[in-house]
C-alpha cells in the first residue's frame, strides 16, 4: 500500500501593487552607474531586484560557505496564523521524511511509487536471459520480484530503526532569524533541534545560516559538537500542525520567544499560546519537559503564564532552578529580539513551566 501524500494548503493570491504614472521630467537629469560589486543585481541596494538576484545566487554562497546577509530576506514581522499558506505537512509523524533536514541521520524515505519507478528501470536495463521473442522467462520475473520484495522490506526496516532511534526533542516554534537555533546546537549535541518559523524569506534564511555553519564546522567535530548537524528549519504553522509532526511525549523542550504579542483584543486568538494550544504542548512534551517562554511585553508575559497556571499538566518551574539552566540564560541573550531588547535598554518577562506526569484514570 502506498503512503499517504502529504496534505497541500493552497494560498491566496497576494495582492498586486498599482504602478502609478511619474511626472515628465523636462531637465536633464544626471545618471550613475551601479556595479555589480556594489549590490548583486546591479540595481539600488536593497531593492526588489537586488533581492531576487541575491536569493537565486544561493547555490554560489552555499559552495562557498558564506552566511547569508540579513537585509536580503527581511520580511513584515506579523503574520496571519488563520490564513492559507502553502504548506507541506505529513498526516501523521511516522510519515514526515525527515531526511532533508537532518541528512546525516535520516536516509530518504521510499513511497511505493519509488520503488515502481526503480522495478520499471530494472526491468528495462537488465534483459539477460530473454528468449528469442524478447520475452523474459518467468523464472526469471519471480526472482527479480524476490529480490526487489527483500530491498524493499530491507529498506523499511531500516528506516523504520532510524525513526525509531532518532527524533526531534527539541522545538522553537517561531524562530525568527535562528538566533536560539545556533546557540542551542553545539550546547545539546545529543538533541535535534527543529526551528519551525512561518515566514517563507525568514525560513530561506535560516535555511541558509545553518547549510553555512555545517559547512565550515564540518572538519571542527572537536571545537563545534553537532557541527550543526543537530538543526535545522522548516516552514510551518505550528498553531495549526503541529500534531502532525510530532508524536505524543516527543519532545524535551519546547521555546516560545518573543512571540507576536497580537495587542488588539480581538487579535489574542491569533496569540501563541490559547488553552487549546497549551494542551497541544501538553500532548507532544514528555513528561519533565518545559516549555520556555520570554517576551519583552508585561501584557503577554501575564497571559501566557496565567494559560499555563491554569492548565492541570503544567507547573511553573522555581526561579532557583531558571538560575541554573543554561537553556534559560541562552534564550535571554542570544535571540535576535532579545539582543534589540538589550539594545534599548527594555525588561525582559521570563516563565517557565514543567509538564507534569498525566494523572490516574
Amino acid at each position: 500500500m502506498s503512503d499517504p501524500a502529504p496534505a497541500t494548503i493552497t494560498t491566496t493570491p497576494q495582492d498586486s501593487t498599482t504602478a502609478t504614472a511619474s511626472p515628465t521630467i523636462l531637465e536633464a537629469t544626471p545618471t550613475t552607474t551601479t556595479t555589480a560589486a556594489s549590490t548583486p543585481s546591479g540595481t539600488k541596494r536593497g531593492g526588489k531586484g537586488s533581492r531576487e538576484q541575491y536569493r537565486r545566487d544561493a547555490s554560489a554562497r552555499r559552495d562557498e560557505a558564506k552566511l547569508p546577509q540579513k537585509r536580503f530576506f527581511r520580511q513584515r514581522a506579523h503574520a496571519n496564523p488563520f490564513s492559507d499558506h502553502h504548506l507541506e505537512y505529513p498526516a501523521s509523524p511516522e510519515l514526515m521524511d525527515w531526511s532533508k533536514y537532518y541528512p546525516k541521520f535520516f536516509s530518504p524515505l521510499k513511497s511505493e511509487d519509488d520503488h515502481e519507478k526503480k522495478e520499471a528501470v530494472d526491468g528495462d536495463v537488465d534483459m539477460e536471459g530473454t528468449t528469442s521473442s524478447g520475452i523474459i522467462p518467468q523464472a526469471q520475473l519471480q526472482a527479480s520480484s524476490s529480490s526487489i520484495a527483500s530491498q524493499q522490506s530491507n529498506t523499511s526496516i531500516q528506516q523504520q530503526q532510524q525513526q525509531k532511534k532518532y527524533k526531534v526533542d527539541v522545538a522553537d516554534i517561531g524562530c525568527g532569524f535562528g538566533g536560539l537555533l545556533v546557540a542551542l546546537a553545539p550546547k545539546l549535541p545529543e538533541s535535534l533541534i527543529l526551528g519551525m518559523e512561518i515566514r517563507t524569506s525568514v525560513t530561506d534564511y535560516v535555511t541558509e545560516r545553518i547549510a553555512a555553519l555545517r559547512v565550515q564546522n564540518q572538519d571542527k567535530a572537536d571545537e563545534m559538537p553537532g557541527q550543526f548537524q543537530n538543526v535545522s528549519v522548516m516552514r510551518a504553522n505550528s498553531m495549526k500542525f503541529m500534531p502532525n509532526f510530532f508524536e505524543k511525549y516527543q519532545l524535551s523542550k519546547i521555546f516560545l520567544c518573543f512571540p507576536d504579542p497580537h495587542f488588539k483584543a480581538r487579535k489574542h486568538k491569533a496569540r501563541i499560546v490559547s488553552p487549546t494550544l497549551a494542551s497541544e504542548y501538553a500532548y507532544v512534551l514528555r513528561p519533565r519537559g518545559i516549555v520556555y517562554t520570554i517576551t519583552d511585553v508585561e501584557d503577554l508575559h501575564l497571559w501566557m503564564a496565567k494559560h499555563f497556571d491554569d492548565h492541570p499538566l503544567f507547573q511553573r518551574i522555581p526561579q532557583e532552578e531558571l538560575d541554573r539552566d543554561e537553556c534559560v540564560a541562552i534564550m535571554m541573550t542570544e535571540t535576535e529580539e532579545g539582543k534589540k531588547v538589550e539594545r534599548n535598554k527594555g525588561n525582559k518577562y521570563v516563565a517557565c513551566f514543567w509538564r507534569l506526569e498525566d494523572p490516574e484514570w
